[in-house]
């Protein structure tokens, strides 16, 4: 199961690069600097938790890795609809998906202090 975890880290590790670049390259003359910050800021917590998700694929701890993807799609998911759609009602989906990057931290740690890793 460990292994899968880590290839889904891997495979959001690529596409936060991918939503990156499409931000900073064909976006860029379409929208304002302020809904690239937007977009960016997505792109930018899809990192960050798909490197948290391979942490937790590496240390045995699915409940963390579910609770990072789930984030990230609700939160960097959201965030990259808000922007692209220009629907607003995007944005109420976003806060959830902070709680599930949150509730993965908190996993997380509770994995590191449960036993040996």
């Amino acid at each position: 199961m460990n292994r899968i975890w880590l290839a889904v880290a891997a495979i959001n590790g690529g596409l936060a690069v991918m939503a990156g670049a499409f931000a900073a390259h064909g976006l860029k003359s379409h929208y304002s600097a302020e809904a690239l910050s937007v977009f960016e800021t997505g792109a930018r917590y899809h990192m960050y938790h798909a490197l948290a998700m391979a942490v937790a694929a590496l240390v045995s701890a699915r409940g963390a890795a579910i609770a990072f993807l789930a984030g990230v799609v609700l939160f960097s998911g959201s965030l990259y609809l808000l922007e692209l759609t220009g629907v607003a009602a995007w944005g109420m989906i976003t806060p959830i998906g902070g709680l599930c990057f949150i509730a993965g931290w908190g996993l997380l740690a509770w994995r590191a202090f449960k036993g040996p890793i």
